[in-house]
């Protein structure tokens, strides 16, 4: 990664807002709707911003937005970049080494994912306590920059335990239940075959999605605390009784939106 395009992009937006965001928001596929309730200062389109991919998901509008959310200064991603629209892992992590640059204190990443463990139900929003890596790849491969981070990250807590309770507790005050849970991030784009999900089972995960590990990888190699949050859309293949299709993903997210717009507003103004 060319840190010198992580400046030119961090200076970029610098120039464009008044205040700098101390947290940041990755919105996964179908709750981009949150964004719209930021009070903005000023929203980018991907490709007005140097250097970044586009988005080529459905539910992902690609648009970068600044501005207040109950109170306090953010920076929301409207979309994401998946390692299986053929992105590079330093492409699909960019955005986070800006954030990073930005001073970026505490990112909440969030997914859609096809639910595996027996207490998740379709419809839940999942606190991720772990992950497991099953991409075959690393967004920190390859030569590191130690003005980014140090050669070797811990990820003990990849998920910041502090964050998580008091995620907990604001599900607690809202009456929304917030099962834990591992997720394990795929490459994809096609979905787990029943086998698949045998395997993540077995391995320990309780849901599967596309996206997020690359993110929280980078994170933490940059000293950002992630709070990480599933929404369950689906249940995993084999599990289901029937072929999966995104529009089942969208729909699911649909319904809940308000739920998780409520969730994150709260959680927001806890930090």
């Amino acid at each position: 990664m060319d840190y010198y395009k992580i400046i030119e992009v961090r200076d970029f937006i610098e120039k464009n807002i008044s205040i700098k965001p101390e947290t940041g928001i990755i919105l996964g596929s179908g709750l981009g709707p949150l964004a719209d309730e930021i009070e903005p200062e000023i929203i980018f389109n991907y490709d007005e911003i140097p250097h970044f991919p586009s988005s080529t998901v459905i539910g992902h509008k690609g648009r970068l937005v600044f501005g207040q959310l109950e109170g306090r200064y953010v920076m929301a991603m409207q979309g994401r970049f998946h390692y299986y629209e053929g992105y590079d892992m330093k492409e699909v992590t960019f955005p986070v080494r800006v954030m990073q640059l930005l001073g970026i204190k505490n990112l909440i990443v969030t997914n859609a994912a096809g639910g595996l463990g027996e207490h998740l139900s379709v419809g839940d929003l999942m606190l991720i306590t772990d992950h497991i890596n099953f991409f075959g790849d690393n967004p920190l491969m390859g030569k590191n920059d130690d003005r980014l981070g140090e050669r070797f990250p811990d990820m003990t807590y990849a998920y910041n335990p502090e964050l998580r309770e008091k995620a907990r507790k604001v599900g607690e005050k809202l009456g929304i239940s917030m099962p834990e849970g591992i997720y394990m991030g795929v490459a994809g784009p096609t979905y787990e075959t029943p086998a698949e999900i045998k395997m993540a089972e077995a391995l320990g995960a309780d849901a599967v999605g596309m996206s997020t590990v690359p993110e929280v990888i980078v994170a933490n190699h940059g000293g950002i605390n992630v709070l990480g949050i599933s929404c369950i859309t689906n249940d995993a293949a084999g599990k289901a009784g029937k072929k999966l299709d995104h529009s089942e993903v969208m729909e699911v997210t649909e319904k809940i939106s308000e739920n998780f717009s409520n969730l994150v507003k709260e959680i927001v103004k806890e930090f």
